[in-house]
């Protein structure tokens, strides 16, 4: 194998020899000493910095008149409101640069719009471009609210002496992994390969095919500007030794990608498994996984809350629990305003990187969602309700569709925004309630982040009420009223940059917690959200049959929709089925899980691509999406979760077949390494033994059944609701006919911590059909069981909801479809619940 000196000093650079197998790579240290300073780059490249002007304003003057007319035109199209992000302006006021991005409709990109680096954006035009010059590629990817990625903005890609370089001896290609997570994951691939890392930004050099010889994430100026003229010295005098290191990249990702095809049937103990190599990875302290820093690792969430409600996992219930209430107490966790910001820099949940994701308010509401109904717990609620709130408040559009994010800083540092100082309390609050506010959320006068006050609950407020002698409510409604005034004075701050993007799959997350949340809490604003956005995507985002947008911004939808966007928005629509029993809901599902089929499903191995055939991504092959989770859950996970959901809802048995493929597709490396497949595991969970939940479908879709709780007098009243559709019955519970099976009400195995009294069934009505002689009793249209029930044991230990089994056998007048026993998992919390705050 020959060797490439590419610069980075002690970088370690992974090169998989094609002959070696995958977990076997080969290490090449590429040395070179990093002597230049900044002002000896500066001789070197212009002798001074006037003439580094001189030579980007080269490339605006030697533009065709037409591509810059286009591009003044878009910048004039921006409007008086437009503020350049740039430093660079002419005498009048107008950017002193403009190149393509400012024709794109990301923000990421148009942050990028006036740097004098004479960007591009993905296409082929570039690519050609970069044959054409003989020039290699400078791909540079990350996204709106990354704090490395705006520091190397300011560092090098404003720099008009670093910007000569890219543009006179590359072609600079820039991408917002946001919008093309496709080109993001097979870059990233490549760097990860390379050196055992990868992150944000993401810089990589690539022969004009697209092939990667080298890559990294965030280099200083001084480090960057020596890698950019070794890179172009070395293409210059070894290009044959440049392009072949590419090939051999270029072959160990398609192999990556390439799921070999081997299928088996799955380890029933794999979820056990899976939990078991969590728990040696749990913090009993502090909660969460790992050492900081911390994420919330939701897809791991999921699926010890499915555990701990399917199994009473007291484990599972453990590791859920005291993550999600740190988290909650923690500075990852917006006190004042809701949300969650992307992770944590420490062990303790305290310091966050202060950006704020869709997705993540997304996920965790969900997960917290399901812990309330599991254990009651009123902490949960709240960080639900404030949590949607805050995304209705601050991250919906009025169109309908949600925002996808905000940066960590504001004023030019991190976290200036969401911090307080002592006197800032004390000037916006009463003394009493500045006093109450700087006790519960530990207010130093130092403060605890660069001078400032995170603001956080050393304790719960249960613990505090207890302490302080106080009631638990009246902590509650006072805590509620500091939060709205100080929220108040921060809106008078100047916040974050907010990405207004609004992206198909993140959209598709957080209408499946709306549409969630309005069912469990009965709150009609927040159903009112999810049929909004749906509507919206429905209309903006769908270009036609079963094809998709990914993205929209400033009224105009673009750049093709990846699986993970057909997965996550048709499952949000079978949720809005569910809390709406509307069949248009449905079929719309169908109609995106057939387009994912059809155009993502690898025939000959199964398993997704991440894009369509003719996204353009050649070089490497078309990514695979691996199945294996991340900051959330994988699109094959969540399209395996929508395969078998559909199913249920539809009776087409090629959806449980297509199910049952795919999970034997991800065996093999489910069982290599199964807490990293946990979303899917889930799912897998809820195709063996049925879904959680208070809601259940039987007669292959056309039955739906549904449980409740209510309190009636000093008693639990239990009630089941049936609803058969038209030209069809279920047997009575005293059906008179011999061999059919009575519909019967009755505790699971599990209920042992339940009582239930007698069941009171309706009375049936006689129907004479045409394979029986004797006229049988049979129900109709809608039904309604009931029984008192009572727990006899509600401790944290003992999750509060009601399991029960519903056996039914459905027929019509010619044929009995088979007997099905059915288990709804009622959630039995009795809280107090109010209305949503409207949008």
């Amino acid at each position: 194998m020959k060797r490439v000196l590419f610069p980075g000093g002690s970088t370690q650079v992974r090169v998989i020899d094609p002959d070696r197998p995958m977990d076997q790579p080969v290490k090449l240290r590429f040395r070179m000493a990093h002597r230049l300073a900044s002002g000896l780059i500066l001789g070197l490249l212009a002798g001074q910095a006037a003439s580094a002007d001189a030579v980007t304003d080269h490339y605006q003057l030697t533009r065709p008149m037409q591509i810059q007319q286009k591009l003044n035109a878009a910048y004039l199209a921006k409007g008086v409101g437009y503020r350049p992000r740039t430093e660079h302006f002419k005498d009048d006021g107008t950017p002193r640069y403009i190149n393509r991005l400012i024709l794109e409709d990301s923000p990421y990109l148009l942050q990028h719009a006036h740097n004098p680096v004479d960007w591009r954006p993905w296409s082929e035009d570039a690519f050609e471009r970069a044959k054409r010059e003989n020039k290699p590629v400078f791909l540079s990817i990350g996204y709106s609210t990354c704090h490395w990625c705006h520091v190397m903005e300011r560092e090098s890609f404003e720099d008009p002496a670093i910007a000569a370089i890219l543009n006179e001896h590359f072609v600079a290609i820039k991408v917002d992994r946001e919008s093309h997570p496709d080109v993001d994951q097979v870059y990233m691939t490549a760097v990860m390969l390379l050196n055992g890392h990868g992150g944000w930004p993401m810089s990589s050099f690539l022969t004009p095919q697209g092939k990667p010889f080298f890559g990294g994430t965030y280099y200083p100026p001084a480090q960057f500007t020596s890698l950019l003229q070794q890179v172009q010295q070395l293409w210059r005098e070894r290009r044959e030794d440049v392009e072949a290191q590419g090939e051999r990249v270029a072959a160990a990702v398609a192999r990556n990608n390439d799921l070999d095809g081997r299928t088996k049937a799955l380890d029933q103990a794999v979820i056990g498994k899976a939990q078991e190599a969590m728990h040696g990875a749990f913090d009993e302290l502090q909660g969460g996984f790992g050492q900081a820093p911390k994420f919330p690792h939701e897809p791991w969430l999921y699926l010890l809350l499915d555990q701990a409600e399917r199994h009473r996992d007291g484990q599972a219930l453990q590791m859920l629990e005291v993550t999600l209430e740190q988290m909650a107490r923690g500075g990852i966790y917006d006190q004042v305003g809701g949300g969650f910001h992307r992770y944590a820099t420490d062990y303790e949940w305290l310091v966050p990187h202060f950006e704020k994701m869709l997705y993540n308010q997304a996920h965790l509401s969900r997960v917290y969602l399901g812990a309330w109904r599991l254990t009651g717990r009123e902490r949960y609620r709240r960080v639900v309700m404030q949590t949607l709130d805050y995304v209705l408040r601050e991250m919906t559009a009025p169109t309908g569709g949600f925002y996808s994010a905000t940066d960590a800083d504001s004023e030019g540092e991190e976290g200036l925004f969401f911090t307080w100082t002592a006197e800032e309390i004390d000037t916006a609050l009463s003394r009493q309630d500045a006093e109450l506010a700087k006790s519960l959320y530990d207010v130093l006068p130092g403060g605890n982040f660069e001078g400032r006050n995170i603001l956080h609950l050393e304790q719960g407020l249960e613990a505090y009420a207890e302490q302080h002698k106080m009631g638990l409510d009246a902590l509650r409604r006072r805590l509620d009223r500091i939060n709205h005034t100080l929220l108040q004075v921060r809106n008078r701050r100047i916040p974050p940059l907010r990405d207004d993007k609004i992206v198909t799959a993140w959209n598709g997350m957080m209408i499946t917690a709306f549409a969630q949340a309005a069912d469990i809490l009965d709150a009609p604003a927040y159903r009112q959200a999810a049929e909004k956005a749906a509507e919206f995507l429905w209309q903006h985002n769908r270009q036609g049959e079963g094809r998709l947008w990914r993205v929209h911004l400033d009224g105009r939808s673009s750049i093709a929709a990846t699986q993970e966007d057909y997965a996550y928005l048709a499952e949000a629509l079978l949720y809005l089925y569910d809390l709406t029993g509307d069949s248009k809901w449905l079929q719309r599902a169908e109609e995106l899980a057939d387009a994912l089929i059809k155009r993502f499903l690898d025939e000959d191995s199964d398993g997704f691509f991440m894009n369509e055939a003719d996204a353009g991504i050649t070089a490497m092959g078309r990514p695979k999406d691996e199945g294996s989770d991340n900051a959330v859950p994988s699109g094959s996970s969540v399209a395996i979760h929508l395969l078998q959901r559909l199913w249920q809802r539809s009776g087409n048995l090629a959806y449980r077949r297509l199910t049952d493929a795919l999970i034997a597709r991800f065996a093999p490396a489910i069982e290599l390494n199964p807490n990293s497949y946990a979303y899917l595991l889930s799912a897998v969970a809820d195709h063996h033994h049925g879904e959680l939940g208070a809601r259940a479908y039987a007669a292959q879709g056309g039955i739906r059944i549904e449980g409740s709780i209510t309190q009636a007098s000093a008693r639990s009243l239990l009630t089941v609701e049936i609803d058969i559709p038209e030209a069809w019955h279920i047997n009575s519970n005293l059906p008179m006919g011999k061999d059919l099976i009575a519909t019967r009400m009755s505790l699971t195995e599990q209920g042992t911590s339940w009582r239930m009294g007698p069941v009171t069934y309706p009375q049936g009505e006689l129907q004479s059909l045409a394979f029986q002689q004797e006229p049988l009793s049979v129900y109709t249209g809608k039904l309604r069981l009931q029984a008192f029930v009572t727990q006899k044991d509600r401790s944290p230990s003992n999750p509060s909801t009601l399991a029960i089994d519903i056996h039914i056998q459905a027929c019509n007048d010619q044929v009995c479809l088979a007997p099905e026993s059915l288990t709804l998992r009622i959630g039995t919390s009795l809280n107090p619940q109010r209305p949503a705050k409207e949008p």
